[in-house]
């Protein structure tokens, strides 16, 4: 599987790609992750990317020449037989990203084996970039970052917990926060010592009662979902 990276920046990733499961999922072959620099398909001496947009107003437009060649170029690259490479425009104005849309971008990825994800910066791109390319436009949420680039480590590592084999323990993935059938977030949990100034670790868990631990746990995650969301959910005491 392969996760193609187009940026103005690539050099932000160097440390992310490198660390913790996301670099020993490269390392062991689960995952290649390719970095792409727009600005080496800009034209002219000083690979000029960016320019005023028409009508005024401030800051700077990505051109969509660079651009709109960046990801033709690199969506041809390696091409999967009878499949078309899903591209992903990450701007403020996307769809705000869930568990649900990882979860399909991950069934994607899976289904292609190639996934773009093309990073925006300045002021955003011109719209015929978004015209001409049809992505899916995604946002990470409703605020402003100063370009795309923490957007795709967001969905990079939040796609690559979900590829077979990344985490040590897959049902880790299937328990987190906001997977399963009630997207419920995920209740409080303990580990050793079993007391730490004068807070003791619920006595269920220590009860070897696997049956009552799993309710427990259920009850816990809907009350911390009811809490974030004030949802109506009905605690499932079966």
């Amino acid at each position: 599987m392969r996760i193609d990276i187009l940026t103005l920046f690539p050099e932000m990733f160097a440390s992310f790609l490198e660390g913790s499961l996301l670099g020993e999922a490269r390392r062991s072959g689960l995952i290649d992750i390719c970095l792409t620099n727009i600005r080496d398909f800009a034209e002219g001496v000083h690979r000029q990317v960016d320019d005023r947009p028409f009508g005024g107003g401030p800051g700077m437009l990505l051109m969509p020449g660079p651009v709109v060649s960046c990801v033709e170029t690199v969506q041809q690259r390696d091409p999967v037989a009878g499949h078309l490479v899903h591209l992903v425009m990450l701007t403020p104005g996307g769809r705000r990203l869930d568990q649900a849309g990882v979860e399909e971008l991950a069934r994607q990825l899976s289904q292609t084996g190639r996934l773009i994800l093309l990073c925006g910066r300045y002021e955003g791109f011109d719209d015929r970039v978004r015209a001409i390319l049809q992505p899916e436009e995604i946002s990470v949420g409703d605020f402003v970052l100063s370009g795309g680039e923490v957007a795709a480590m967001v969905i990079v590592d939040a796609v690559a917990r979900l590829i077979p084999g990344v985490l040590g323990d897959e049902e880790s993935a299937r328990q987190d926060s906001f997977s399963g059938a009630e997207r419920l977030i995920e209740g409080p949990q303990y580990t050793r010592p079993r007391e730490y100034r004068g807070l003791r670790v619920p006595d269920v868990l220590l009860s070897g009662d696997h049956g009552r631990i799993a309710t427990w746990r259920h009850d816990q995650a809907v009350d911390a979902t009811r809490r974030r969301f004030s949802a109506s959910i009905s605690p499932n005491r079966s």
